[in-house]
């Protein structure tokens, strides 16, 4: 029989005491304090016209199927509509890569006000009164450029090289797309598909009506692509060449005479597709084009 000691303690111990060690750990450890919901997103700036701000940017991805490597994705995105105009692919990011895709996407849409870059060589340089070759192109056209100084900043169109590797990789997959011409000729029709079905979440309609709606508000400061004779070569990797004394001047592991004087510096001009020019001089709006030398590429 329990005595009644025994009995006074049993009644007496607390009914919420814990029967385990994680049960002890609770009740002794301070209270949890649910931390703060994450803030919403915010709609960023926008340009308000369409053509007054053009980003632009490039997603190195393993794109292709099977293939070693990575290749570059040049994309364009109009700020204000979020049109998508021009996407495409190239083996690498080199100089004539921009310069192929730029002249395209300009030529098919017009000239905007400026175009939206990151800090790379190809578009910065640390003298402010200096321009890379891409940027005197632009420049030539009246194209500014405009530096993102973070690369949040740049989330437009950061935000649409992820929707390009969600749906172009596994297209491409199905498709068994294994070459850049196959790929971007697959590309040449999501590009418009996108842009007319897609409905963007912070727009609320497809980059096509938002532009339809910037035409009839007349809110869109795109410029004709004009038909410029210097387009092919403003559009090139340019190199200063000196006329041997010789008359000629090395063309690969050869020497072609052109017509200028020895010792003369001429403008060789390396295009996208490997055509290879050499001109009196560089380009100048107030000037037209004087062809020395073309030797086509293989």
């Amino acid at each position: 029989m329990r005595s009644p000691a025994n009995s006074t303690a049993a009644s007496t111990s607390s009914p919420t005491a814990p029967a385990s060690a994680a049960g002890r750990w609770l009740i002794n450890w301070p209270p949890i304090r649910a931390t703060n919901p994450p803030p919403k997103p915010v709609k960023r700036w926008q340009a308000r016209d369409y053509g007054a701000l053009w980003q632009y940017d490039a997603s190195p991805h393993a794109w292709l199927p099977g293939q070693p490597g990575k290749q570059a994705l040049l994309d364009i995105l109009d700020d204000a509509t979020r049109l998508n105009t021009g996407a495409r692919l190239y083996p690498s990011e080199t100089l004539l890569a921009p310069f192929d895709s730029l002249s395209r996407v300009l030529q098919a849409h017009g000239l905007p006000l400026s175009l939206y870059v990151d800090f790379h060589a190809f578009f910065y340089t640390h003298n402010p009164d200096a321009f890379t070759q891409l940027g005197q192109a632009l420049r030539f056209y009246g194209v500014h450029l405009r530096y993102a100084p973070t690369p949040q900043a740049k989330g437009k169109i950061e935000r649409r090289h992820d929707y390009w590797q969600k749906r172009l990789v596994p297209l491409l997959a199905a498709d068994h797309s294994r070459q850049l011409g196959g790929a971007n000729r697959l590309l040449d029709q999501l590009v418009p598909h996108a842009n007319q079905h897609e409905i963007h979440r912070e727009l609320g309609q497809t980059p096509h009506q938002a532009l339809q709606q910037a035409f009839a508000q007349k809110r869109s400061v795109i410029r004709p692509a004009p038909k410029c004779p210097w387009s092919p070569f403003v559009w090139s990797l340019q190199t200063s060449v000196r006329v041997g004394h010789d008359g000629q001047v090395p063309v690969g592991t050869q020497r072609q005479r052109v017509d200028a004087p020895p010792r003369a510096t001429l403008i060789r001009s390396l295009r996208p597709d490997d055509d290879i020019f050499y001109l009196r001089h560089a380009p100048d709006p107030n000037t037209k084009p004087i062809i020395l030398l073309h030797c086509p590429g293989f």
